[in-house]
């Protein structure tokens, strides 16, 4: 086995590329915009800390649109918040008022379609090689590592070489490139790099045993499909599968899983985009967390700032189906789905916020092989000087039977807002305990026992409701849009007419319009383009297009399908 060092270029084309490739927190301006392709966080730094207003719009346009309030963080005397729904490499002009200023500014989002200034073809066929990429390409030009037209590339590394494919470089693509057998990880990004590309690749049976720490696994915590080390940015992470690891993490009846991830990005420096990925396993070889990395309790963590995690389907994790831990300053996670994990979207901390968690939708979770009960949809906790950000939580779906058994869960919160979500967990929705009373729970369906320190004041609650009344239509696809009319009791002796024959009955079952559908409240931003009276509740509206998920979302049957699958 021998490393193969990329640093030869079969073909040179060069073209302006339209992105930004500035380390997130390095900016003079102020205020100032940091955009994904998606997304845009929003930063003003000011003495005034009242309401500050958001309005948006094309910068060709002449309309505006609202946008959601940002948040004051009076430690560091700046609003923030972010922009979500806009389309790439598009400019846009932005408006902020506040009780004492107005100031307007430009922006554009990043550009997804990446523009090529060298491409190398690696070999068709199987390698035993390491594939080392050490040559950079430019932010006009990336450097594109692929395979030729119509032939596949696998790198089997036969459980010898620590990594697949090595990157240590910065503007790079990988794409469409099979890796096997990885020791450690399948591919690894090293540290301080940034603006790169990993798509449509296939990742399968890396890493090394893993399992409960506190037998003496020592070895195969945090092997990933794809890691990133510390202080890299700007990554984009999409269409990939990663299935399948070599070892397994253990359960909690064990003590806290440890094994194998599918992607790991730790101490980033944000603006990183992990979209449209397959991270998938079985039971028997399930994950730590399928997407995390970083320090928990930490100004930093993983995504850190400016980042997005969308459209990603998961299944089969022992921990936490999507960590997102650290400062989660403007960071996005939406349009999810996951399946058999223990948490579903893992905050604590969330140091600096906010982090804005929307129409993600969870199913199945456990808390071990011969343990089915549940954990939470989001895991939350602090403990300073590590707490205090905003977290918003809007339009999430938890599907019931055997799903997650509380909405949050009982570490410390503070500072959450929730609105129109379909809580529907047999336990708490919040913990019993604020750090600081400040948070906000409203206009959300919660089917539990116990609010903790949540007061919804125009919360959904079923009480005449059977507890295994269906509330979505019958689909054979990952869509839960809320059905028209479902069973309600209405309690006491009722007279009946069959016909001839009257009949008292005792607590009938009658049908009921579906409370999901309409029950919702506007949320600047994100359901502006709801289709009945009011926003539905949860993920899926009626009337829209659904959410799809994973690799093949939003592909016609005929596109996006990559070398190694043809």
């Amino acid at each position: 086995m021998r490393p193969i060092n990329l640093i030869l270029v079969f073909s040179a084309l060069l073209f302006w590329h339209d992105g930004y490739s500035q380390i997130p927190d390095e900016n003079t301006t102020n205020p100032y915009a940091v955009s994904t392709y998606e997304c845009t966080g929003l930063y003003w730094t000011t003495p005034e800390s009242g309401i500050c207003t958001v309005k948006y719009k094309k910068a060709s346009d002449s309309d505006w649109t609202q946008g959601l309030n940002l948040v004051y963080d009076d430690r560091d005397g700046q609003y923030r918040g972010s922009i979500v729904g806009l389309e790439p490499n598009t400019e846009y002009q932005v408006e902020l008022s506040s009780d004492q200023d107005k100031t307007v500014m430009n922006f554009t989002t990043r550009n997804d379609q990446f523009l090529i200034g060298k491409t190398t073809y690696l070999p068709e066929g199987e390698s035993t090689d390491p594939i080392i990429i050490t040559e950079s390409g430019t932010a006009d030009g990336y450097h594109l590592i692929t395979v030729p037209e119509n032939t596949s590339s696998v790198i089997n590394m036969g459980n010898v070489g620590n990594e697949g494919i090595k990157i240590d470089a910065d503007y790079v693509i990988v794409r469409g490139i099979e890796i096997r057998n990885a020791r450690v990880d399948g591919i690894r990004i090293k540290e301080n790099r940034h603006d790169i590309v990993i798509e449509q690749c296939y990742i399968t049976f890396w890493g090394r045993i893993g399992g409960p720490i506190t037998y003496g696994n020592l070895e195969g915590s945090t092997d990933s499909g794809i890691k990133a080390e510390s202080g890299t940015w700007n990554l984009t992470i999409q269409r990939n599968l990663i299935e399948d690891p070599r070892g397994a993490s253990n359960d909690w009846e064990t003590g806290h899983p440890s094994g194998p991830q599918g992607i790991t990005i730790s101490q980033s420096l944000g603006g990183n985009v992990i979209r449209y990925n397959d991270i998938l396993s079985t039971e028997d070889h399930g994950f730590n967390d399928a997407i995390g990395g970083g320090a928990n309790y930490s100004n930093v963590g993983n995504m850190n700032r400016d980042s997005d995690i969308y459209g990603n389907l998961i299944r089969s994790v022992w921990d936490d189906a999507i960590e997102v831990e650290g400062a989660n300053m403007n960071v996005r996670v939406f349009g999810n789905y996951a399946h058999k994990f223990f948490n579903g979207i893992a905050t604590a901390s969330t140091t600096k916020g906010p982090i804005y968690i929307y129409k993600n939708v969870v199913g199945e979770t456990r808390i071990g092989h011969r343990n089915p009960s549940g954990g939470s949809f989001i895991k939350t906790g602090e403990r300073e000087p590590f707490a205090g950000g905003r977290r918003y939580v809007f339009h999430n779906t938890i599907v019931q039977p055997m799903g997650a058994s509380h909405a949050f869960s009982g570490h410390g919160i503070s500072n959450t807002v929730t609105r129109n979500n379909i809580f529907d967990v047999p336990g708490r929705l919040a913990a019993d305990r604020e750090t600081v009373d400040n948070s906000d729970y409203d206009y959300d369906y919660f089917s539990g026992l116990s609010s903790g320190v949540a007061k919804e004041k125009n919360g959904i609650k079923f009480g005449t409701t059977p507890s295994a009344t269906r509330l979505y239509r019958t689909s054979y696809s990952l869509e839960y849009f809320p059905r028209s009319r479902i069973n309600s009791i209405v309690w006491g002796r009722k007279p009946y007419q069959f016909g001839d024959v009257q009949r008292n009955i005792t607590d009938p079952v009658v049908q009921i319009r579906n409370p999901l559908i309409d029950g919702g409240i506007e949320i600047p931003g994100f359901n502006d383009d709801f289709k009945g009276d009011a926003p539905d509740l949860g993920a899926f509206e009626v009337g829209a297009a659904p959410l799809e998920f994973g690799r093949r979302a939003y592909l016609a049957h005929d596109e996006g399908w990559s070398a190694w699958e043809k």
